[in-house]
């Protein structure tokens, strides 16, 4: 909570902050856990053929459909 309130840690959405709590303090829904990943998931250093086999691994359990995994991996 003090990261919080001295801005140490910031959020885009209620959502990631809450997957965090979660997975901090155990449980959580696998699924939004997963969606938030694949949300935050960028390609940085690695090569395209990297990247890919890490966005896949990110997909399973997402529930994400086609159209869907496009847009992210977009």
């Amino acid at each position: 909570m003090e990261d919080l309130e001295g801005r140490l840690l910031e959020y885009e959405t209620a959502g990631e902050f809450l997957v965090d709590i979660k997975k901090e303090f155990g449980g959580g829904d696998k699924k939004t856990v997963k969606m938030v990943e694949l949300k935050r998931l960028e390609q940085e250093e690695r090569t395209m053929e990297k990247f890919v086999q890490k966005f896949r691994r990110a997909t399973r359990g997402s529930e994400y459909k086609r159209r869907l995994l496009v847009e992210e991996f977009k």
